[in-house]
């Protein structure tokens, strides 16, 4: 049986960066789409895009293509964009499915559930650099990408676009919370993630949000797209499965 998934990237990222794991679902019959969410599309104003224009890209795009019945997949940031996503149009929606992402309560922003250091150092950066926050390296690589060498890492990081430093600090509106939307609901935990420390864990402490959900765990890092997309798609589909 062939489902319809949305993949919604993370920050620093566009659609493309999660083409590989798009095709591994596409390999197994079923039709993906990946937007770009407003803000990380070339050319886009990264000292104004808010967290509600990233959301409201995403429901936009959902409803020019009249999709249905929809897998909505969330990366990390975008985990706080299908969450705004699913409180609009919930009908539209099958299951959410969270892979180490932000699960937003009512009021709350990406940077209320970050540790303080890394508020600190997205501040500084976006001091300096228009209101758009980039990683160094040296976090990418040991925090985010530590499944993979030297060269995909680097690869990868060549990639990556500087990201809206509003959708990190603009609080989501949620009419309820996540738990309480009669969809389906999961999360995919990458059991090597640091990007968030393991004391201040995805899974957990953010997962338990959702209220009944189903755990889809998996060994990998924060960026198995990049590192291993065939073994992520994989997972997506476990999770994303009736």
């Amino acid at each position: 049986m062939s489902d319809t998934y949305v993949l919604v990237h993370g920050a620093w990222h566009t659609g493309a960066e999660i083409e590989a794991v798009a095709d591994g679902v596409r390999a197994a019959g079923h039709t993906v789409y990946c937007p770009t969410l407003a803000g990380n599309n070339p050319g886009d104003d990264r000292s104004s895009t808010g967290l509600e224009d990233a959301i409201a890209s995403a429901v936009r795009y959902i409803e020019e293509k009249d999709l249905t019945q929809v897998r909505l997949v969330g990366h990390s940031y975008g985990g706080m964009v299908i969450s705004g996503v699913a409180d609009r149009i919930a009908h539209r929606l099958k299951r959410l499915v969270y892979i180490n992402a932000f699960v937003p309560l009512d009021g709350e922003s990406l940077n209320d559930m970050v540790p303080p250091h890394y508020v600190t150092m997205f501040d500084a950066v976006a001091a300096a650099n228009g209101n758009a926050v980039t990683l160094p390296f040296e976090i990418w690589r040991e925090a985010f990408i530590n499944d993979a060498d030297l060269a995909t890492a680097q690869a990868a990081y060549e990639k990556l676009n500087p990201h809206p430093y509003r959708t990190f600090t603009d609080k989501i509106r949620l009419s309820q919370p996540l738990a309480a939307l009669a969809l389906g609901k999961s999360y995919l935990n990458c059991q090597q993630d640091t990007a968030m420390p393991h004391g201040l864990p995805w899974h957990p402490r953010l997962s338990e949000r959702l209220g009944l959900f189903r755990l889809v765990e998996c060994p990998g890092s924060h960026e198995m797209f990049f590192s291993n997309p065939q073994r992520l798609a994989q997972a997506v589909i476990e999770a994303g499965r009736d």
